[in-house]
């Protein structure tokens, strides 16, 4: 196709316009406002604006053919480059002539670089509102398609005039582009052929959509090379910063090197070479929003990726058959025209796409190929090749199913929506049956409407042709978009129903239903749903229940399932009510939380929980009930048993619990008294009162609580334990003080307690002035309060009176009131004394004797101490003089053995001197704990000095002290030196770095040890000068051995010393070995001698002197063998054996060769002797005939040159003699049995190996195939043999591996299976009317014949038959409708045989013999309605009957019983009297609904399963209705009626015994009214208000009379002259009723349950 210059020129034009960027094509602008703005300018619209009819009639004629590629770049006569440049929507004929005669053809040397055409235009009203029409594309932020800039000159107030850049066909109306072509073949010979394709051009240039060059952008973002002929992009100078690349009309046939785009947000390829799909380096392009690939050889679109900011794409004139491709997520604009695309399989999903454009591709002739595309894309689409939606395509698009889209994408052939549902069915079932178990076939599978937040069934049902074993169905919900496409799985969603949520509304939903049979679990099979609808907002409850146990006590929870609609949760209105078993339901106060708790009045009565559901905005549901079983009463109990009152002797105890149970009984109080051996004594029954007594005192009191209902069953008695009775407050008597009143004497009270005990109460002493007790602030304390009742009188009562407090107190703790005592006399002093004498301390050396003492007797002079040391205890001791007068004493080393003794004599302070008093220790003074006095280190810290430890000891007699040297770190580590234990320590090299000091602890000649003790760091330790202090060699002197050497070094941290070897020969030559640190000896050390130097070395590189060291003379060594190994050996080959000698030097060795047929593991001598043949005695040995395939040995005794022999040697080969090259013949096949067949060859070429057997398969094409895992010479047939040849390969292989060339046999016959076998047939089910005989084929249980049914049965061919006659003249029928394995029993087959014969085939073609099975005769069924329906209009004027599908035998006389059931109730009432088929509504059925039982009867009397069914509720006739609601809205209503004065029975009503009334009826009451006359006044005869028993009743024999009972002695019967008038008289009376005094509908219809 040919694109218009960009630089062609009109001779003789202005240029006015400067070059400006364009859109695309007309098409494109006017469609993308993300790309071009809406213009109401007249100049503007003139511009951009494209004439649909115009444009298609100017191409409808031209042969698409007839275009030829050309460069779009510096040729005149080329297209204009956007290629869709046209004029005015609809232009004038006036205005098209004139732009056909400016337009002159050019030459290529008139081209100007600045391209310009002025076309001068006359713009009408008509063509701007045209382009105003023009719908736009929403725009998209990040577009770079740019929008058109109108640019317009005036002159004089005339209409704008444009110049536009054109070629020499430039893009008019169909007339005028008709002239100019005409014109130029006229006047151009030179080219023909172009002048002929200029309207197929311009036709061309609608579908290419190509680029306009923006010149704006500047040389770093954009590249600019159409026409250059670039064949590779390697050519151009490409870069990351260009944004808009243009490579329109090359050579380019690859993308590589595209990668480095990555930031191009325009790319023009169009009209290149591209063929092959290559597209994948455009993933590096990700900001990339426009492509243009029209004009190339592309066949598949499959390899371009996925492009995030794609927006356009035009592929138009390529040869795509398809559009698969990748999701394109914002692609807008798919050009995909003049393509040879086919088929819709694979189109991918484009979320964002608005335009799509696939005009004169083969795909148009597909019937609703519009609706087709809106169904795969969705909403968004907004224009189909170029032309707005047409709406009768969208609706047909609503028609088909919502699995459509997937079906399509799938491959499925689209059709007609009347034929779409089964078709698309199908086509998926057709897809699933691979996916589902065997013998299992899909029925349905589909998905219910979905509403907002109202639950949404799937259906899957699959029919089961014969497998055995429990089918379970797992489900998983998906949420997709506007179309089935991005299904998200939704958690949790895995049941077969779901809710759907707000945020689903407007989108599709997907479920996937995966079959798991026997463990197994097979792919999944999916329903899709159209798109989730709002929800009505009208909530509805789905379900109601109540859990909890219906026991008094227990709480039970209302839970009821909703399904709010779309509308806003709210609190919904809940009520419990109480139902009698022979009452109404009433209402419990209070109860109206979805909770309730079970009380005493809820025994025997059914509770009944009805729920109404209600939104946040005010919208009600229906209510909906549950009721629970009747409540049982618990058994009884009782809990919180306590005991009230003071626990006190004397006082009143009452014993309280809470009962629970039912209504409560006698129950039984008991109160007991705890025992000493803690067991309770029964002291009070039936009373909950009890008197504490003092045998209760100090004792336990249990109250115990039986609970016993009325029918006097017992609970579990609880009970309460009271705390210990409490005696009355204590008190004393007598109380007395007893002893004598002098200093230091004990005194001690004495008095008589009550009400507690004396050992518990407590005593305080005072002194006192006056032997008279006043009051306690007047005697002064000498104690603190005690339980003591002793007191010994302290000095400072000397000259006081004695007084005693005494406290009662009880054991528990109880206190009385104190009384007091005082003594007789004053306190009277004694004589100066001591009443104890103490020393107190250690008795050992260097401790301190502390003396204590007590006096007594006045105040204390100046008392006399003296301490004494004692040889023995008994003689009189040395005093110590330098601790006379003192009461402490510090132990010398002279007091070491010796006793120490104190003594005191009492002075009082007038002088009087006392009784002096001695004490004397117990123990001789021991030696002191030893002790370190002072300790320290002398010598210097240099490695070899000895350093010294010097201590001062103190502590008894010093014995063998102990001393441990410590070595410590610079990081302050330490580390005991192992074995340093003496006063002194050599410092060693390991020291070095170190510092050192010493630890001491004393030990006393007893043995007796002190306390440790170290002195202070020494260093650190230096090193010394290195040297060697000995130097020794080891190891042994004889050829092979190894020297090593033992040195002993001094001097600080070794470094790297110095060690040589040398060898001395016997000549005295000295030759130098290695500096290693051993020596190995080896052949040439033989008779010489070793000498190794060494020289120390310190780590710091100080060398001190060397020392040597020499061996003795080196020996050689014993001769023997070190390695013996024979190579490969092969017939005719001579072998010589790779030997290693060790021992000296070599002499002649002796050698023995052998044969042998068995690769012997145990080489010994004589082991190989016997069981091998000698066939050499040489080194060297040359292999023969005999010895292929045996193992050869050689035997080897090395020799020293000396003739001294080591231990011999063997060796074995590793592999037999190698013979011939192998090779097989006569290779063929041989059938041992059905199944087996053996292969056959005769070898050639040594010992035969393991062969290789190979068995093939060759198919009946001629293909071969080798079977994998046959590699015997046996085959035992395969499945995949069947209807296949057998070939036997055989490979020959040498016993050493070695392969021979493989030949095959000739093909066997075809191999088939035995054919298919059925034994017998076993009909399933129960044959019995209405069930589903099965026949299942009893296969035979061999295990051949069990495989080919399991894998080659094609199909199983039934045939049902039925009997007619008895007997001998029994024939059977054929069903011909009835070809399955499933037959359902009808009514007609009652009493009759039935007949199935059964054949299989398999997948050869082959059939079995045929099978067949009988019945016995077909029983009747159970009587069974179903179906069953009520019909009728709703209303309560109408007539309905009952209507359903009998089954079960022959109809008896079944049984119908009507009913009525109120909205929300559980409760059915029964209708007197109607039992037909046919049943009358009346006004009494308003507000019910009609329940219909029916219990199907067989004509033998056998009863089926009752079945009810029930319309909605019943509702007033309209006009009924209406002027009933008038008469509600008056309030006060009258009516004329006639009443019945003689109520005898009649046949016939006589008019002569009716009389006119008035019926008043209000909003309070009603009233009957007998009419005055001229003879009398109004008189009521009837009055009452609504309050029951007030009813109406309707006489169902008489549609004119009705009775108004207003209580049991106020009724009346009326009669009104028709039906309706009757109706309306009662609707009016009940509406009035409930509507202002709440009066139930059952009250008025005097309903009781």
């Amino acid at each position: 196709m040919e694109a218009p210059s960009e630089d062609s020129k009109v001779v003789g034009a202005k240029p006015v316009l400067k070059p400006r960027p364009v859109a695309p094509t007309g098409r494109f602008a006017l469609g993308t406002a993300s790309s071009i703005k809406k213009r109401t300018d007249g100049a503007a619209s003139a511009e951009v604006a494209v004439s649909r009819p115009s444009m298609m009639k100017s191409t409808s004629s031209v042969n698409a053919s007839s275009v030829q590629r050309r460069s779009s770049t510096g040729t005149a006569g080329k297209q204009q480059e956007n290629g869709s440049s046209v004029v005015g929507k609809k232009a004038s004929p006036t205005l098209s002539d004139g732009g056909a005669k400016k337009s002159k053809p050019v030459s290529a040397t008139t081209v100007s670089s600045k391209p310009a055409v002025e076309k001068k235009t006359s713009l009408t009203d008509k063509a701007t509102a045209d382009l105003v029409k023009k719908p736009a594309v929403k725009a998209s932020p990040t577009s770079t398609l740019k929008k058109v800039q109108s640019k317009t000159e005036s002159s004089n107030g005339s209409s704008g005039s444009t110049r536009r850049v054109a070629s020499t066909t430039s893009l008019q109306s169909p007339r005028s582009v008709a002239s100019t072509a005409t014109k130029k073949s006229e006047t151009s010979s030179s080219v023909p052929s172009r002048r002929k394709s200029s309207t197929a051009d311009s036709r061309d240039s609608r579908f290419m959509m190509l680029p306009q060059v923006d010149f704006k952008a500047s040389d770093e973002v954009r590249l600019d090379s159409r026409g250059h002929r670039v064949r590779s992009l390697k050519q151009l100078r490409l870069s990351p910063a260009l944004e808009f690349v243009y490579l329109r009309d090359n050579r380019l046939s690859s993308l590589e090197g595209i990668e480095i785009l990555k930031g191009v947000k325009v790319l023009d390829l169009s009209f290149n070479d591209f063929k092959l799909p290559g597209f994948e380096p455009l993933g590096n392009c990700m900001v990339l929003q426009q492509l243009y690939l029209a004009g190339n050889q592309i066949t598949s679109l499959a390899s371009l990726p996925e492009l995030p900011n794609l927006e356009f794409l035009s592929v138009a004139q390529n040869r795509l058959k398809s559009l698969c491709m990748a999701h394109q997520p914002r692609l807008q604009v798919l050009a995909a025209s003049r393509n040879k695309i086919s088929t819709l399989k694979g189109f991918p999903h484009l979320p964002s796409l608005e335009h799509l454009r696939i005009e004169e591709n083969p795909l148009l002739a597909m019937p609703h190929l519009e609706a087709a595309s809106i169904l795969l894309i969705g909403p968004t689409l907004k224009k189909f090749n170029d032309r707005d939606l047409n709406p009768n395509e969208a609706e047909v698009a609503k028609q088909y199913p919502a699995h459509t889209a997937i079906c399509i994408r799938d491959g499925w052939e689209f059709c007609s929506p009347e034929l779409a549902a089964d078709s698309t069915l199908t086509f998926l079932f057709e897809q699933w049956r691979n996916k589902l178990p065997q013998d299992y076939k899909v029925n349905k599978a589909y998905v219910d409407h979905p509403f907002e937040e109202d639950p949404c069934h799937c259906h899957f049902s699959f029919t089961n042709l014969g497998s055995e074993g429990e089918l379970v169905l797992k489900y998983q919900w998906f949420l997709g978009g506007e179309t089935p496409t991005d299904f998200v799985p939704i958690p949790e969603a895995l049941s077969e129903v779901y809710w759907p949520k707000q945020e689903d509304v407007g989108r599709c939903l997907k479920v996937e239903c995966t079959l798991i049979l026997n463990g197994a679990e097979f792919p999944p099979i999916f329903a899709v749903s159209s798109l989730v609808s709002p929800g009505t907002g009208c909530p509805k409850v789905i379900n109601v229940t109540v859990r909890g146990e219906p026991v008094e006590g227990n709480i039970l929870s209302g839970v009821p399932e909703i399904a709010w609609c779309g509308g806003t949760p709210g609190k919904g209105v809940a009520s419990w009510l109480r139902r009698r078993w022979n009452g109404n339901a009433e209402v419990i106060d209070g109860a109206e939380g979805m909770e309730y708790q079970l009380t005493v009045n809820d025994i025997n009565s059914s509770l009944v929980f009805m729920y109404t559901p209600v939104t946040d905005e005010g919208v009600k549901g229906e209510p909906q009930c549950t009721m629970t079983d009747f409540v049982k009463a618990a058994r009884p109990s009782v809990s919180n048993v306590h005991v009230l009152g003071d626990i006190v002797e004397d006082n009143i105890i009452i014993g309280k619990g809470k009962y629970f149970g039912g209504r409560e009984g006698l129950s039984k109080l008991r109160w007991f008294r705890e025992k000493e051996n803690g067991e309770f004594l029964l002291v009070l029954s039936d009373s909950v009162e009890y008197t504490l007594t003092e045998e209760d005192v100090g004792r336990h009191l249990k109250f115990v609580y039986t609970p016993v209902n009325l029918e006097g069953e017992e609970g579990e008695s609880a009970g309460a334990l009271t705390d210990v009775v409490k005696k009355a407050p204590p008190k004393v008597f007598n109380l007395k003080i007893i002893g004598e009143a002098r200093e230091g004497s004990k005194v001690s009270a004495t008095a008589t307690v009550t009400g507690g005990t004396e050992g518990s109460s407590r005593v305080q002493w005072y002194k006192a002035s006056s032997s008279e007790f006043k009051n306690e602030h007047e005697l002064e304390a000498l104690s603190t309060s005690k339980v003591s009742k002793t007191f010994r009188i302290p000095l400072s009562a000397v000259g006081y009176y004695v007084a005693a407090k005494f406290t009662p107190v009880a054991p528990d703790g109880e206190i009385g009131e104190p009384a007091y005592a005082i003594s007789d006399g004053v306190v009277e002093t004694l004589p100066p004394s001591l009443n104890f004498l103490t020393v107190t301390g250690e008795f050992s050396e260097g401790q301190i004797l502390t003396a204590s003492y007590g006096y007594i007797g006045g105040h204390e002079g100046n008392s006399l101490y003296s301490w004494h040391l004692h040889e023995t205890e008994d003689d009189e001791g040395t005093p110590v003089p330098e601790a006379s007068g003192l009461l402490q004493y510090h132990i010398s080393k002279e007091a070491l053995g010796k006793f120490v003794s104190f003594k005191c004599t009492p002075i009082r302070d007038d002088g009087i001197v006392g009784e002096a008093r001695a004490f004397i220790g117990k123990d001789r003074v021991a030696p002191g704990m030893p002790t370190i006095l002072s300790l320290e280190v002398t010598g210097e810290a240099i490695e070899g000095t000895t350093m010294v430890a010097s201590k001062r000891y103190w502590g008894g007699e010093e014995g063998d002290t102990m001393f441990r040297w410590i070595l410590a770190s610079s990081d302050g580590t330490e580390k005991e030196i192992e074995g340093a234990t003496n006063s002194s320590y050599t410092l060693k090299c390991d020291d070095i770095g170190f510092y050192i000091s010493v630890l001491c602890k004393p030990v006393r000649n007893d043995g007796v040890h002190g306390s440790l003790v170290s002195t202070e760091m020494i260093g650190p330790i230096i090193p010394g000068p290195p040297a060697c202090q000995s130097l020794e060699l080891a190891g042994s002197v004889v050829e092979g051995g190894r020297l090593t050497f033992h040195a002993e070094y001094t001097g600080g941290l070794r470094g790297s010393c110095i060690q040589e070897w040398f060898r001395l020969h016997g000549n005295g030559y000295k030759e130098k070995l290695t500096a290693d640190e051993c020596l190995d000896l080896d052949l040439a050390d033989v008779d010489c001698q070793i000498e190794l130097t060494y020289t120390p070395v310190r780590e710091d590189g100080l060398q001190g002197s060397p020392r040597s060291a020499i061996s003795d003379i080196i020996l050689p060594g014993e001769p023997k063998g070190i390695d013996l190994m024979l190579p490969q050996c092969f017939e005719d080959n001579e072998v010589s054996p790779i030997k290693t000698y060790f021992g000296g030097k070599e002499g002649t060795g002796n050698y023995m060769w052998f044969r042998n047929k068995e690769k012997l593991g145990n080489l010994e001598f004589d082991l190989v002797a016997a069981s091998s043949e000698v066939i050499g005695e040489t080194l060297k040995y040359k292999v023969s005939l005999d010895d292929v395939g045996s193992y050869l040995v050689l035997y080897w005794v090395p020799t020293r040159c000396d003739g001294k022999t080591g231990y011999p040697m063997m060796a074995i080969t590793d592999d037999p003699v190698m013979a011939a090259f192998p090779s097989v013949s006569d290779v063929h096949l041989e059938q041992k049995s059905a199944d087996v067949y053996c292969g056959l060859g005769i070898y050639y070429g040594g010992y035969e190996g393991s062969s290789l057997y190979r068995w093939y398969r060759e198919s009946s094409d001629g293909t071969r195939t080798c079977i994998d895992g046959a590699d015997s010479v046996t085959y035992e047939v395969r499945d995949a043999d069947y209807n296949c040849r057998l070939l036997f390969g055989y490979t020959p292989v040498r016993s050493d591996g070695i392969n021979g060339e493989e030949k095959l046999s000739e093909p066997s016959d075809v191999i088939l299976p035995e054919p298919l076998k059925i034994e017998t047939l076993v009909f399933k089910g129960n044959q019995v009317e209405r069930e589903t005989l099965t026949v299942v084929e009893q296969i035979p249980s061999s295990d051949i014949q069990q495989h080919i049914w399991n894998n080659y049965k094609n199909e199983m061919k039934y045939k049902w038959f039925v009997s007619s006659g008895s007997g001998e003249n029994q024939s059977f029928e054929p069903l011909t409708t009835q070809c399955s394995r499933s037959y359902k029993l009808r009514f007609e087959d009652i009493g009759r045989c039935l007949k199935c014969e059964c054949f299989v085939t398999d997948v050869f073609g082959r059939s079995s013999e045929l099978v067949s099975a009988v019945t016995a005769p077909i029983l009747p069924g159970r009587p069974k309605i179903e179906k069953l329906e009520i019909e009728g209009r709703g209303f309560h004027t109408n007539l309905y009957a009952v209507r359903g599908t009998y089954s079960g035998g022959k109809e008896g006389k079944s049984k119908i019983q009507w009913l009525r059931s109120m909205v929300g109730s559980p409760d059915l009432i029964s209708i007197p009297g109607e039992i037909g088929r046919m049943y009358e509504a009346n006004v009494d059925d308003v507000g019910y609904r009609l329940v219909a039982i029916y219990t199907p009867v067989r004509e033998d009397g056998v009863e089926g399963q009752p079945i009810s069914v029930s319309t909605e509720p019943i509702a007033v006739e309209p006009e009924i209705y209406k002027e009933v609601k008038q008469k509600l809205d008056d309030v006060s209503v009258k009516f004329e009626v006639l009443c019945d004065k003689d109520r005898t029975p009649k046949k016939a009503q006589v008019m002569g015994h009716l009389e006119r009334r008035v019926l008043e009826v209000n909003r309070k009451r009603i009233k009957v009214v007998k009419p005055g006359s001229k003879t009398s006044f109004p008189t009521t005869e009837v009055r009452g208000t609504y309050s029951p028993p007030f009813h109406v009743e309707l006489h169902r024999n008489d549609q004119h009379r009705f009775k108004i009972v207003v209580d049991g002695d106020n009724e009346v019967d009326l009669m009104v002259q028709t039906r309706h008038m009757r109706d309306v008289v009662i609707l009016t009376i009940r509406g009035l009723a409930q509507k202002f005094n709440s009066t139930s509908l059952n009250t008025l219809l005097k309903i009781e349950a």
